[in-house]
């Protein structure tokens, strides 16, 4: 068990960085009513903004996955032409919002990225005036609003498909576990707003210091609220490569095994594939985008270029299947917020996909398990808005 702790101490750390660097972004933008008017005979001008030159490692990878879905996406759409334009934003705001600027002054009608919170941030603030609007690769809810929408998938489309399933399986009375981040705060609000909305039963909630030994220490809370509560779930917001294996290892050692307690997943517990072997987190529950979709979009991405794609290399592939099907309707105002928001949504590489007024998303999720080492589906992704799964 020690050995455990000491060889996921670095890792812990790691997350660490990552949540400062999702912290809150300081300005939302405020769009104006109108948006850039398009001719849709015609190629249709649209700036992919791009961390290439960033110096953060993986960003030259991530940049060149994210344009190499975006060109397949535009090979993929019929009778509408995209002229696609690629902005280096270096990863730094201030450089993003120049090339924004440049972009749009050169006639773009709509901008794909950034990929971050702050540079996304930046872009809207300058772009608002001008009412172009900005498809982030971004999941930072916090962001998002105004001329700004996130692509990236939110914790509260997770969180609402997961909740609206435990609480369908007659498990309502949810403990939510969370780290004392803004990352894992996130989490929790998230969760505790989709227990609220659903009718579910917010059984208490426990916060831990985002380290090993915090995680040690918070496992007698989490007992006691769950004992206390009679809670029937654990809502875990923690991830497979931070505090996760060590939730599942220590949990079931004092009593809350998965026999007693549904223990539930705000994250992919599929990735990596070692974590599927973790005794822990066999039956919990989890979410993730339909796998015969996602599937279908690597062997493709694959067979294109001859590569994997990066994981989130699928959001700039529906950034365009998104404007591609709304230039196809023909109208001028095809990319103003209004038609982005439009009810009857997208089909992405994962499934279908709507943007919100607020600026968000919702996406079809399944919901999975995982048994002898296997994901194993119990309830598929939607195929269309407004069934059973939304």
């Amino acid at each position: 068990m020690f050995a455990a702790f000491k060889r996921r101490r670095t890792i812990l750390k790691g997350v660490a960085a990552l949540g400062v660097a999702a912290a809150l972004a300081a300005c939302e933008p405020v769009a104006t009513t109108t948006s850039p008017k398009v001719d849709t005979s015609k190629p249709i001008p649209v700036a992919l903004l791009l961390p290439r030159s960033s110096g953060t490692a993986g960003d030259a990878t991530l940049s060149q996955s994210l344009e190499n879905a975006a060109r397949l996406a535009i090979s993929d759409l019929d009778g509408v032409q995209i002229d696609l334009r690629v902005y280096d934003t270096a990863g730094d705001e201030a450089t993003a919002q120049t090339a924004a600027l440049r972009a749009v002054d050169s006639g773009a009608k709509i901008i794909l990225g950034p990929v971050r919170s702050g540079p996304t941030n930046a872009v809207g603030v300058a772009l608002a005036g001008k009412g172009v609007n900005v498809l982030s690769f971004s999941n930072n809810s916090s962001i998002a609003g105004g001329n700004v929408f996130v692509l990236g998938p939110t914790f509260q489309n997770t969180a609402d498909r997961l909740v609206s399933y435990a609480k369908g399986s007659g498990k309502s009375k949810i403990v939510t576990v969370h780290a004392q981040n803004v990352a894992g705060a996130a989490g929790r609000d998230a969760i505790q707003r989709a227990v609220a909305a659903s009718g579910a039963t917010n059984a208490g909630s426990v916060g831990y210091e985002f380290s090993q030994q915090g995680v040690v220490s918070a496992i007698d809370d989490v007992v006691n609220t769950v004992k206390s509560s009679g809670a029937d779930s654990i809502f875990l917001t923690a991830d497979t490569s931070g505090a996760l294996p060590l939730f599942t290892q220590l949990l079931p050692e004092q009593g809350l095994s998965t026999a007693s307690i549904q223990y539930i997943g705000l994250t992919r517990w599929d990735i990596p594939a070692q974590t599927l072997a973790l005794p822990g987190v066999q039956n919990g529950w989890f979410a993730l985008p339909d796998p015969a979709s996602a599937l279908q979009y690597r062997n493709r991405f694959s067979a294109a270029y001859g590569t994997s794609p990066h994981p989130i290399s699928g959001l700039a592939y529906d950034g365009i299947a998104a404007i591609g099907a709304l230039v196809k309707q023909g109208n001028s105002n095809a990319l103003s917020a209004a038609a982005l928001t439009q009810g009857a949504g997208f089909n992405g590489v994962n499934g279908i996909f709507r943007l919100r007024a607020d600026g968000t998303n919702q996406r079809a999720l399944a919901i999975a398990t995982i048994r002898d080492k296997q994901v194993v589906i119990l309830d598929p992704a939607p195929r269309r808005f407004g069934g059973a799964g939304f």
